[in-house]
């Protein structure tokens, strides 16, 4: 079904921008209103479910080693049991890629494109990934480590040239609060970081699958890290603030004056968006092909691709109809649908392979 491999940098790679994309921009806002000053301390809070998710898939795989969640499920659970199970964690995938499309066509919308309609956002980039997904595994690990720099190099350089307008003041006071605000801030993002499970559909292709813990966690690691950073950016020149502002990060991009020639450099923030948000469809779109193909026993995923692809427009366009159900999805459900689907669920059937293995059922 799939013949290509990739490395476990390159796998770490994906995972990088799929995991980040989405929540640099706009959840530093809504995390601000939990935690206030203290956002910056939530992604260490919520890369514990990052971390614990990466065990856990790994876990799984060295039981399976040859396989996904998807087939591995009527292993654990036998055929019936198995196939619901497959299909609950299908359906979160297929539903997450629909979710992503629109929360990335709403930021470009509402920011650069006003007068575009938003299908003709959402049909381009589900068409840029369906050829990206068409070309299978090596491919898609190929244009991560292609588009890396392109995304990580801005966010480096925004850090520097803002170094001007930091008020470092608004960090402080430090815990004023106690530490639960942070920790309530810290389960909204725990619905991105549940989403490392996608190494579930990655290690089975993997070349080098010794190395995939290690850097499975420094995938959780960079996330972490990056993440503290740009809070610490907006946290710095918005301050309290940060609240009321929906995209903080394009806000920040705004303050950037060099020489009165580097100014107004939303449009790179904007590049980053678009090259993570690629990769993080992509790699989602890949999960629920290759899953769906393993569902139905199929013998190749990619005859499902493009009928995914009417079905990822339709989901994007009706499923959220607007930015503030969009918000509402973010802030009330996926924190709970995500760890349940992709970290509960897996620890579960981890916990009953160890006691079918223990035991030698059949």
């Amino acid at each position: 079904m799939e013949k290509g491999k990739i490395s476990s940098l390159q796998m770490a790679i994906m995972l990088y921008p799929a995991i980040i994309a989405t929540s640099i921009i706009s959840v530093p806002s809504i995390v601000a209103k939990y935690a206030k000053n203290d956002l910056w301390i939530y992604p260490i809070f919520a890369s514990i479910i990052g971390f614990v998710t990466i065990y856990i898939a790994y876990e799984l795989h060295k039981l399976y080693p040859k396989q996904t969640v998807i087939q591995f499920s009527e292993q654990i659970l036998g055929r019936f049991a198995g196939k619901i199970i497959s299909f609950i964690i299908l359906s979160f995938y297929l539903l997450a890629t629909g979710h992503i499309i629109r929360g990335y066509s709403e930021l470009i919308v509402s920011s650069f494109l006003i007068k575009t309609p938003i299908s003709v956002i959402m049909t381009t980039m589900v068409l840029l990934c369906g050829f990206a997904v068409q070309g299978g595994i090596e491919v898609l690990g190929r244009l991560a480590q292609l588009f890396l720099p392109l995304f990580v190099l801005p966010i480096l350089i925004f850090t520097f040239l803002l170094v001007p307008d930091y008020d470092v003041k608004n960090i402080f006071p430090i815990l004023s609060e106690g530490i639960m605000p942070p920790i309530k801030g810290s389960i909204i993002p725990a619905g991105w970081y549940s989403e490392f499970f996608l190494i579930i559909f990655l290690l089975p292709f993997l070349s080098d699958v010794k190395k995939a813990r290690k850097y499975g966690m420094l995938s959780v690691l960079a996330v972490m890290v990056t993440l503290v950073a740009v809070n610490l950016v907006v946290l710095f020149i918005l301050g309290p603030t940060t609240s009321s502002k929906r995209f903080p990060l394009m806000i920040v991009a705004r303050y950037i004056s060099l020489a009165d020639f580097f100014e107004n450099m939303e449009s790179i923030a904007m590049a980053i968006w678009i090259v993570g948000a690629f990769i993080k469809i992509s790699v989602f779109y890949y999960a629920a092909a290759l899953g769906t193909a393993q569902w139905l026993k199929l013998s190749d995923y990619r005859v499902v691709i493009w009928p995914f692809a009417i079905m990822f427009i339709e989901l994007a366009f009706w499923s959220i109809p607007s930015s503030a159900q969009y918000t509402s999805y973010i802030v009330n459900v996926l924190p709970f649908y995500g760890p349940l689907v992709q970290t509960i669920i897996p620890l579960f059937l981890l916990l009953v392979a160890i006691i079918r293995k223990k035991y030698k059922m059949p």
